[in-house]
């Protein structure tokens, strides 16, 4: 099995990048989607210290010859954090339902690591915050915090909120919702902007459609390895965070390709169908988005560019 121990507190011995750690705990079909290799307490019950391994094969990886990772690999990263700590640290049962509540990026273009051959070494530092529990103790909630390094030189940060739902208040949290399936293209007068004009390596990457009254989240491979890793029933926070993306860099001409600071906050499951709609405007260097289905806002949040 292709997974790594994980340290205890006090442990002193370097962190591991050589494998990878458990799927199920990051919430991962693929063991090739796993991105952290190491995670241990540094001292404190809320702090912590953790590898990540940021592969240059990954499907994010821009092909434009920047030699820069994508910062949705640092998302994903906090992501898979965001669920580690709490199950493996929080006594978080891995059955329960993980949603996320709100999520903030930024990185410093100056000290970014570019990616050399094969892969590129993360040392992420994570505090954890505002642990919500149940009246039997259980975790139902917490923040995390996380700066991000490379060779020696801190490049990066993000945080956010999850909530964690057990399989019964879940399925009460979704009665009051009918999602459908995700559908490739919607059965309208949408067609997928090209490729370039989104800024994506292929046309299978593209999340958009664009209709006479804007564009609209339809992702173009509802399978995606890294977008739809495993089964879900509703649009991921990722793949709303990267249609925003899209959405700037297809109303810039794709001037606007790559962040360096963005937030998102969900105020409500968005459906796989029907298709929800994206909505941004720009002033100066900040982008405002908004998500929205069927009339009723779903998620917001700001990308800030160079």
């Amino acid at each position: 099995m292709n997974t790594s121990s994980v340290g205890t507190v006090g442990e002193r011995g370097p962190l591991s990048w050589s494998r990878t750690v458990e799927r199920e705990l990051v919430h991962r079909t693929s063991v090739a989607e796993v991105l952290l290799t190491d995670v241990r307490r540094a001292g404190t019950a809320d702090a912590f210290e953790a590898a990540a391994s940021w592969p240059r094969a990954h499907t994010t990886f821009p092909r434009d010859g920047s030699q820069r990772h994508s910062p949705l690999v640092l998302v994903e990263t906090l992501r898979q954090l965001g669920l580690y700590v709490p199950l493996r640290f929080h006594g978080v049962p891995a059955a329960c339902h993980a949603i996320i509540t709100d999520l903030y990026f930024r990185l410093c273009p100056e000290s970014e690591p570019p990616a050399g051959p094969g892969a590129t070494e993360i040392t992420c530092r994570a505090r954890v915050s505002d642990v919500r529990r149940a009246r039997d103790g259980s975790v139902t909630g917490l923040r995390l915090d996380v700066a991000f390094a490379a060779r020696g030189a801190v490049f990066g940060r993000g945080g956010g909120g999850v909530r964690f739902v057990a399989g019964a208040g879940y399925a009460a949290l979704r009665a009051r919702s009918t999602p459908g399936p995700a559908s490739p293209l919607p059965r309208t007068t949408a067609h997928r902007p090209a490729a370039a004009t989104l800024t994506v390596n292929h046309p299978q990457d593209a999340v958009l459609a664009e209709d006479g009254d804007g564009l609209l989240v339809a992702p173009a491979d509802p399978l995606h390895p890294f977008l739809f890793d495993h089964p879900t029933d509703h649009a991921p926070g990722i793949v709303l965070l990267e249609a925003a993306r899209q959405a700037v860099a297809h109303r810039s001409r794709g001037a606007l390709a790559r962040p360096c600071a963005g937030r998102l906050k969900a105020v409500r499951f968005t459906e796989l169908a029907p298709p929800a709609r994206v909505l941004c405007i720009g002033h100066h260097s900040t982008w405002v988005f908004r998500i929205v289905q069927d009339g009723t806002p779903t998620a917001y949040g700001t990308l800030s560019y160079p």
